[in-house]
């Protein structure tokens, strides 16, 4: 690879990231979803799987022979909905006015960083059709996570908001009209039917207070979501779930490492290399970690001694990154970790669907059996006293 590749837009000074304490983070563009969002335009987003297919169908006719001029020309007429063709139809005009297709991608602003400078990287060594593909499968990788978390996540998820509303109507409805034969019945109830009834009569009277609560709460929390203090207790949260916390780390993990081995694989410096990827990754103990390795690099610490001071980095990557800077490969194994990680998170997401479906249906029977034995119970000792 050529060793002329013009860096000095990637030269210039990076607005640090706010400690906790700084206050507000702005968003940067990210370009990672499960907690990031998308490209915008005109007030709508334009899903990864558009920007996946737009540099998948550019590379795909650049190597069959066809001008980029034209190759642009082709994609515009693809697309089906007017939003996305206008997008492409304005890079494609700056191209025709001379510009190159990076610096198209820089000033319509909708494209990340990342996007651009590994555009700009393949234009100025000649891989501009290696980059390009690059960049489609990055965003294949990216949608293919996606799936698997909402693939694991959303039978449960409709399963226990459908429990809790049958459970929610019973003890609102259903147990209220046992209640009252209860109580003309006399006598002391069981303890089980006790519990229920109050539980019933709590709900039914404080449902409009928890419905406040709840909205109040997540307006709150929409309201501090850029907030650095919020971001690093939410993190924090989401990382300590059981099961999901792990999964979630590995995401982040396996596309910091893909996008470090592109970035590294372009012969970018590394220090520029981690500025990119910390403008992209809306994670706040990767962006924070990164902001740390970039003035450690600088004063002449390895990055793996700077990595293995935060937690969200496990011992056997730190090791892996070692080894990588001792060999000078690291783009190699970086590739490897995010195979590795890429290749745990399609394993534990297929079993964690598995494992959670099975305690769902048993933890529904379960409360649904107590409150019949709680209604039924009573009667059971009525009938007996008959």
């Amino acid at each position: 690879m050529s060793d002329t590749i013009d860096i000095r837009r990637l030269n210039k000074p990076a607005s640090p990231t706010p400690r906790p304490e700084e206050g507000v983070q702005k968003e940067t563009g990210g370009i990672w979803a499960f907690l990031n969002k998308d490209i915008r335009l005109f007030g709508s987003s334009i899903p990864d799987k558009v920007r996946e297919g737009f540099y998948m169908e550019l590379s795909t006719l650049l190597e069959a022979g066809v001008d980029i001029r034209s190759a642009l020309d082709l994609i515009i007429k693809e697309q089906t909905k007017k939003k996305f063709g206008t997008l492409f139809a304005k890079i494609a005009k700056e191209v025709e006015a001379g510009s190159t297709l990076s610096a198209a991608l820089e000033r319509d602003g909708n494209f990340t960083a990342y996007e651009y400078y590994s555009v700009q990287i393949g234009e100025e060594t000649g891989r501009l059709i290696v980059v390009l593909k690059e960049l489609a499968e990055f965003y294949e990788k990216k949608i293919k996570q996606g799936r698997q978390i909402i693939g694991a996540l959303i039978y449960p998820s409709v399963v226990m908001v459908v429990a809790a509303g049958a459970v929610s109507f019973m003890l609102t409805y259903v147990v209220p009209m046992f209640a009252d034969v209860l109580k003309r019945s006399g006598g002391q109830l069981p303890y089980i039917t006790r519990v229920v009834l109050g539980l019933a009569d709590g709900l039914k009277r404080s449902a409009g207070m928890l419905l406040l609560i709840a909205i109040g709460l997540v307006a709150l929390a929409w309201s501090q979501r850029n907030k650095s203090y919020f971001r690093k207790w939410s993190t924090r949260f989401i990382l300590r779930i059981p099961l999901v916390g792990g999964i979630v780390r590995k995401i982040y993990l396996s596309r910091l490492a893909n996008t470090l081995s592109l970035l590294i694989g372009a012969k970018l410096p590394i220090v520029q290399s981690l500025r990119l990827v910390r403008k992209m990754i809306r994670f706040y103990p990767i962006e924070y970690s990164l902001e740390e390795a970039e003035k450690d690099i600088q004063t002449g610490i390895p990055l793996h001694k700077s990595l293995e001071q935060h937690s969200i980095y496990p011992i056997r990557m730190i090791s892996l990154v070692k080894v990588g800077e001792e060999v000078n490969q690291m783009e190699l194994f970086f590739k490897r970790i995010a195979e590795q990680y890429a290749n745990e998170v399609e394993y534990q997401t297929g079993m964690l669907s598995k494992f959670i479906e099975p305690v769902i249906i048993v933890v529904l029977g379960l409360v649904v059996g107590v409150i019949l034995i709680a209604m039924y119970l009573p009667m059971f000792q009525m009938g007996q006293n008959f």
